[in-house]
């Protein structure tokens, strides 16, 4: 694999981290960001920051099995109501996945906002699974498009920011709706993940790599 170091990228590129010669599988990394926010996000942008431990720990934890890794960047910092910006950049993601990798199955994995937005995303054909970190899943957010999708929601109940309580009741709609779905409680890190951050990268690579290689 060869890792790709990238400067500051346009607001909505792709940026590819690890690429082998040629893919059969691809991660998908999404980060949080805000309810609102129409600017793109910063040039110091720590949620993105925040997810680079979790790409290097993926990035090991599937060594040798020929998978593609790459980053959303948001063309806006916030989710911003109806529009789900960030849903959409997911989806406009996966169409440039797709040109790059051909139609290789991927795993979405994302924080807070860029949880939902995995989660929201996670209908398109070639998503095999969901691991949601801390993710926003307010109640009504839809799950009707998740059947036969393998999800993982990760929460610690301490969390202030995002709701562990609406993310295990988010994993019980998406189950009546088809997908297998869990909810996995972490015992500390609240929403940023900061107190035992090498549990919440090495349980999220190790739900990452078992998804790819879930048939």
């Amino acid at each position: 694999m060869t890792y790709c170091r990238t400067g500051r990228a346009d607001p909505g590129a792709l940026l590819v981290r690890s690429v082998p010669a040629v893919p059969t599988a691809a991660v998908l990394v999404l980060h949080g960001g805000r309810a609102d926010g129409s600017g793109p996000p910063p040039a110091l942008n720590l949620p993105a920051l925040r997810m680079r431990p979790f790409v290097g720990a993926v990035t090991r934890a599937v060594r040798g099995r020929n998978v593609l890794i790459a980053e959303v960047r948001y063309r806006h910092r916030g989710w911003n109501g109806p529009r789900a910006d960030a849903a959409r950049d997911a989806e406009a993601a996966l169409a440039s996945l797709r040109e790059r990798a051909g139609p290789v199955p991927v795993v979405l994995l994302g924080h807070s906002m860029g949880g939902r937005a995995a989660l929201r995303a996670a209908g398109d054909p070639a998503v095999r699974g969901v691991v949601a970190l801390a993710p926003w899943c307010p109640a009504g957010e839809p799950v009707d498009h998740l059947g036969g999708r393998r999800l993982y929601l990760l929460h610690d109940e301490t969390d202030r920011v995002t709701s562990a309580r609406e993310s295990w009741d988010f994993v019980r709609r998406a189950r009546a709706a088809g997908a297998d779905a869990a909810g996995i409680p972490m015992s500390t890190g609240g929403h940023a993940m900061l107190r035992g951050a090498d549990l919440w990268h090495r349980r999220a690579a190790e739900l990452t790599a078992s998804l790819l290689a879930h048939g």
